[in-house]
């Protein structure tokens, strides 16, 4: 795990010999688990460490400090592999972790990796963000909300905000120019209670494709009537 620790140590991470070894243990997993389940394209051991972990840890950039002060609540919406949200439990292990996941075959990875890592504070969910935020146990209970190459930002933003307590922050992992994508969701992002705060930039020599955080601050509530039905959020986003 040589990439992923030296390029943990610019985003001002230490890793542990004991977090490396869960790290490979992780690369295992998810290369074993993906001959019977499309959990990714990408299987190399560098470029797992690389484009999978280390892009997961660059959430740390928009987080100040960068190790929680007590124990948050984070959801990672359509976490598939279990990214970003695992390695990054892996790193703050007190943290309290939901992965929500539509596919209950990528659910069942989640289940036995969580198992087998040892993680105590993750909880697989199994459904979609249409309906489980709808779900008083997880409606605007997060402090932090994170998600990757899920959908475009007008309707992710339907899909994540309404989990986002008032005074939490939304993560959206983004590549390339988004500029455009940053307007069209302006409306959205105001509707559902948010509002921009930063674009931070990922100036990393081993991720250097124009990747980028979009951080948005819950302001107030989410009204009752969002997210609208499975589905909807993406086919007619609340575009600008």
């Amino acid at each position: 795990m040589k990439k992923l620790y030296n390029g943990a140590q610019k985003l001002g991470i230490e890793l542990t010999p004991a977090q490396l070894e869960q790290f490979k243990f992780y690369y295992q997993e998810l290369i074993d688990w993906n001959k019977r389940v499309n959990l990714t394209n990408i299987t190399d051991y560098e470029e797992v460490q690389v484009k999978h972990f280390l892009d997961s840890l660059t959430i740390t950039i928009a987080m100040k400090p960068q190790t929680p002060s007590g124990t948050i609540n984070v959801i990672d919406i359509g976490t598939g592999a279990g990214l970003p949200g695992l390695p990054l439990n892996i790193l703050w292990p007190a943290t309290r972790l939901v992965l929500l996941e539509a596919t209950a075959k990528k659910a069942r990875f989640l289940e036995h990796l969580v198992a087998r890592l040892g993680l105590d504070n993750v909880e697989v969910v199994v459904g979609r963000a249409e309906v489980v935020a709808h779900e008083t146990r997880y409606r605007e209970r997060f402090d932090l909300v994170l998600s990757r190459a899920v959908a475009h930002l007008p309707g992710l933003v339907e899909l994540t905000l309404p989990f986002c307590t008032v005074g939490g922050i939304f993560i959206a992992q983004k590549k390339g120019d988004i500029t455009r994508e940053i307007n069209q969701a302006s409306r959205a992002i105001a509707v559902l209670g948010g509002m921009i705060k930063e674009v931070k930039t990922v100036e990393l020599d081993e991720l250097s494709d124009g990747r980028s955080l979009v951080v948005i601050d819950k302001v107030k509530a989410t009204p009752d009537e969002y997210p609208r039905r499975p589905g909807i959020p993406t086919k007619r986003p609340l575009v600008s």
